[in-house]
């Protein structure tokens, strides 16, 4: 039987809630027929939709959006550094068969299909609180639209008939015959898709919870992701600039100047699992250790690792070296930047012999009380640095107020400073100064300074890739990361901007679902 273009199997999976929202146990014998008729099922089919959010953040976002770029890299003790295929690395084929992909593709559909059983199901349920209503659908909508902005990201681009492809649009619930007979819609139409419920989110979603309901979206995370739509949207490949450009700064400053988010004090305290859900936070995948099988934990922990470092640097070690930062990424900080160490390592010490391990692993998820797989870590998948350096960047593009530029970069690196950093080093003067105007030579200038700073702060939390595609920089970027860190050269393509679309994808209606350029079309 052919696998459906979507992961249909999958969309009577519930998850429900005990004790508190990140406590997400599945129930036993939901029925379809029968359920859906309360509020408090409702409640539990929103959940449903923020579960189905753990495994996309726990294994292919880390691939696509910081291993792609020139962040990370499998580690060389890994044994197979291009791994699956060259997910990796340029100079090797990325074949539609490749396993990220593809289970990007189906995990993100999942998710979409629980979000679309909420928009879906919850008119015919009648609610005491109207607006209770509205907040349900607008959080199913807040997760559809995270889910295809990062699905149009990975496989939106020019597809083998020249035209500019998102991904197939899903709105509400559909029959498997009906999966059958769709096709790609155009990559303005899925964008369109997302901002509609972007902009429904903001408007019904509450600023705040309190108790069991935090981690829920707020009305801010909304704002804070649109403004990040509205980024990409101005840059390629639809390349709408300036309009959209200003609709990011409108939403930006929504979020700077009335949400009440503020930095934390410390950068480390933005990753340490006692101190979740932060100030700084916008939103969250809610992630919580000791559920059985482990499955509601976090992996990074062990996974980042370094491959074979046992338990020198984790309780259970011998699996890891995935996401390895790169060379290049190691000295695109400052000497002394307190984030280097709280994000990262360049070696470690062998227990068996004392030697030096030069091998660098990402630290910045770290939960020294457990081990495996089984992690308390959420996934930070917006914060304001995030919006402050969006801002920043928007603000200089379209010939704004530089001044508040520079300013809102400063905040990020003032922060910087004032963390504890790698006790070895004596941080020298001047170490992450504050900016002037008179710094930068022209515009240029100033927006790499915020393209590095964006890279060091946002440091492994699946941004850079994106970023360097939206900007029109990761040929530029890429070639030179390839030829510094010493790997092959390869004659760059435009094509490998986007990935292509799975091999159980195409097979599902051969020659209906336009492949990518580059690709091969079944």
């Amino acid at each position: 039987m052919k696998k459906l273009i979507i992961a249909t199997f999958s969309l009577l999976l519930l998850f429900s809630c005990k004790k508190d929202f990140i406590d997400l146990n599945p129930p036993s014998n939901l029925n379809s027929s029968t359920f859906y008729k309360t509020e408090s099922d409702m409640n539990q089919a929103v959940l449903s939709a923020y579960a189905g959010l753990l495994d996309e953040y726990r294994n292919p976002f880390i691939r696509l959006g910081e291993i792609r770029s020139d962040n990370t890299t499998y580690s060389w003790l890994a044994g197979n550094p291009a791994d699956d295929n060259g997910i990796d690395v340029f100079a090797s084929p990325l074949l539609p068969e490749n396993g990220y992909p593809n289970n990007c593709w189906n995990l993100g559909y999942n998710v979409i299909l629980r979000c679309n059983i909420v928009t879906s199901r919850i008119g015919n349920v009648t609610f005491k609180d109207e607006k209770l209503k509205n907040q349900y659908t607008a959080e199913a909508r807040f997760v559809r639209a995270l889910m295809y902005f990062w699905l149009n990201r990975v496989f939106g681009g020019y597809a083998l008939n020249n035209e500019l492809l998102g991904v197939i649009n899903v709105d509400k619930e559909i029959t498997p015959a009906e999966a059958y007979k769709l096709n790609r819609s155009s990559l303005q139409s899925t964008y369109d898709l997302i901002v509609g419920d972007l902009k429904y989110a903001e408007e019904n979603l509450p600023a705040s919870y309190s108790g069991n309901n935090i981690g829920r979206v707020t009305k801010w995370g909304a704002k804070g992701l649109l403004s990040k739509v509205y980024m990409t949207m101005a840059g390629y490949p639809l390349n709408k600039g300036a309009e959209y450009y200003n609709l990011a700064i409108q939403k930006a400053e929504e979020v700077i100047n009335t949400s009440g988010a503020t930095l934390v004090p410390s950068y480390a305290d933005l990753f340490d699992v006692g101190k979740k859900n932060s100030g700084e936070s916008l939103f969250e995948i809610q992630f919580q250790k000791g559920s059985p099988n482990g499955a509601t934990g976090s992996p990074w922990n062990n996974d980042f690792a370094p491959r074979f470092s046992d338990k020198e640097v984790v309780l259970v070690g011998d699996k890891g070296g995935v996401n390895s930062p790169t060379g290049d990424m190691s000295r695109a900080y400052e000497t002394g930047d307190p984030r280097k160490y709280v994000s990262m390592r360049d070696s470690w010490i062998s227990s068996k012999n004392g030697a030096v391990q030069n091998e660098r692993y990402v630290r910045k998820y770290y939960d020294v009380a457990t081990s495996g797989s089984d992690n308390g870590n959420n996934w930070i998948e917006l914060r304001l640095a995030d919006v402050y350096l969006l801002d920043a960047e928007a603000l200089v593009r379209t010939g704004g107020d530089k001044g508040k530029a520079i300013s809102y970069v400063n905040k990020i690196r003032q922060r910087a400073r004032n963390t504890k950093g790698d006790p070895s080093i004596t941080p020298p003067a001047g170490l992450l100064k504050d900016y002037t105007l008179a710094d930068f030579a022209n515009d240029n200038a100033l927006l790499l300074a915020i393209e590095k700073e964006r890279r060091v702060e946002l440091a492994f939390e699946n941004h850079r890739w994106f970023d360097l595609v939206r900007t029109g920089r990761a040929k530029d970027v890429i070639i030179a990361e390839q030829s510094v860190d010493g790997f092959a050269p390869f004659t760059w393509s435009d094509n490998m901007l986007a990935y292509p679309i799975p091999t159980p994808v195409m097979q599902s209606n051969p020659g209906k679902i336009i492949q990518n350029r580059g690709y091969t079309q079944f």
